[in-house]
């Protein structure tokens, strides 16, 4: 820079800044309270639990690993169901031991579940699940909000991707003396 260059806007006040992982579960966790008081999505799950299942999921954690992140395995369900919920769907919500045509058919019919069920093979527990999963894909109801949570998801990518591609280009004693500098600074 030269002596008459003139710096307009301060560095902190530049968009774009590569977020840390609490970062991006609280702004997942802002997107999870509007929906809980809207009312659009019941659980015993609070917003910041399910930032964290769906932080956790997109990290690989299947329900059971999720439930434990949260502090209980036993939340195992109340996990699935919200998850199913949030529509972050796994090949195995789908692999169904019916014919989902027949399925619909029979409850078109005007029987009951638990002949469905029967008629189906399955127990009506069974039933009930994959129906959830049907349903929760095809209810555009939550749509918006899900757009919203996948973009930070995706800028949570592009983060760890521009991240290792820095760290791996011999920069990454360079941002740990920067990021040692700002910690002694605040």
């Amino acid at each position: 820079m030269s002596g008459k260059t003139k710096i307009i806007e301060p560095m902190k006040n530049i968009h774009g800044t590569l977020r840390d992982s609490d970062a991006i579960e609280r702004e997942v966790a802002l997107v999870m309270r509007e929906i809980t008081e809207q009312g659009i999505f019941k659980t015993s799950l609070k917003p910041i639990q399910l930032a964290k299942l769906v932080t956790s999921f997109y990290a690989g954690k299947n329900d059971t690993e999720i439930a434990r992140e949260l502090g209980d395995e036993k939340l195992s369900k109340t996990v699935a169901r919200a998850r199913v919920r949030l529509k972050l769907f796994r090949d195995l919500d789908f692999k169904m031991p019916f014919d989902k045509l027949a399925m619909e058919e029979l409850v078109a019919s005007g029987k009951t579940m638990k002949e469905v069920a029967d008629e189906l093979g399955v127990s009506p527990s069974t039933l009930r699940e994959y129906r959830h999963v049907i349903e929760e894909q095809e209810d555009p109801t939550i749509d918006p909000y899900i757009n919203r949570i996948r973009d930070v998801m995706e800028d949570r990518d592009l983060t760890e991707q521009m991240t290792r591609s820095a760290t791996a280009d011999g920069l990454g004693d360079s941002i740990d003396i920067t990021e040692a500098e700002m910690i002694d600074v605040t």
